[in-house]
């Protein structure tokens, strides 16, 4: 068995406080982490504690235009 993996290679766009996009305000970019987080099956109890966190951390989106995904299985 072992691990299972996949890879995916293209061109990344980041989103965040030090990679700001005009298609995002500071409004935008909080929603954006959340939705992003929700996608990956994350939950919270307390959105603006998450809210404080992800702004104080400096988190960013990832956005990759795929050019190869690849993976072991």
């Amino acid at each position: 068995m072992g691990w299972q993996w996949a890879t995916v290679e293209g061109a990344a766009e980041l989103i965040g406080p030090a990679d700001p996009s005009e298609h995002f305000a500071a409004d935008g970019l909080r929603r954006l982490l959340r939705d992003v987080f929700t996608a990956a099956g994350g939950t919270h109890d307390d959105w603006d504690e998450y809210d404080r966190v992800m702004a104080a951390e400096g988190r960013t989106a990832v956005f990759v235009t795929p050019t190869r995904v690849y993976s072991n299985r």
